[in-house]
């Protein structure tokens, strides 16, 4: 039996800071699917982020197919096993230990994946999207939906072969793929150090 999609009513009441200190990078989902209206609302949300001259270089990819996102998991651990092979870095050697358990899957079976790909170059595109990645996983967080984002999944949509898939036009560039869905039980917190200030005059 299919289970029911996470709704737009889900929502939660949090107060900003309530969302900084609760977000979590969730590695476990469950099979739940999130509906349209509430990707909708993140999405939104994501647009709110402050952006260098007004630009608003981003533009997104929401990618539900299961399959598609088998096919596109295992590509991006070719492209890390590659990657991590030339390298001599101790992160590459980690790295390839971990795409190389047949059951590694990059988005951990999630049912959401939505990419923030920057418009076109230039010195604050970058920043810009990642503004916005960090305003629709703050909104997540408020409608109870864990999100996490996938690195190992940047070279393999930028290949020419998954723009084309994807329909995304050649001069696009995936900047924040993130993972979306409700957890699958608690994610612990992770500590921070104190903020380094290096002067405060």
């Amino acid at each position: 039996m299919k289970s029911p999609p996470v709704s737009a009513t889900s929502a939660r009441t949090l107060t900003v800071m309530d969302a900084i200190h609760q977000r979590r990078s969730v590695r476990h989902y469950t099979p739940k699917a999130v509906d349209e209206a509430v990707i909708q609302t993140l999405l939104d949300a994501a647009v709110r982020a402050p952006t260098a001259m007004a630009q608003e270089p981003w533009s997104f990819a929401v990618i539900q197919d299961r399959g598609l996102l088998d096919r596109l998991s295992d590509c991006a651990k070719k492209q890390v096993q590659a990657e991590a092979q030339a390298s001599d870095a101790a992160k590459s050697h980690h790295k390839l230990h971990l795409v190389s358990h047949p059951e590694f899957h990059a988005f951990h079976n999630a049912g959401t994946l939505i990419v923030i790909y920057g418009k076109f170059q230039g010195p604050f595109v970058e920043a810009d999207c990642w503004l916005a990645a960090e305003n629709l996983m703050l909104a997540a967080c408020a409608h109870g939906l864990g999100t996490c984002v996938i690195g190992f999944a940047v070279s393999a949509l930028n290949t020419p072969e998954w723009k084309a898939e994807l329909k995304i036009p050649a001069g696009m560039t995936a900047i924040a793929p993130i993972i979306l869905g409700e957890p699958a039980g608690e994610t612990p917190p992770v500590g921070r150090k104190a903020p380094e200030i290096l002067i405060w005059k």
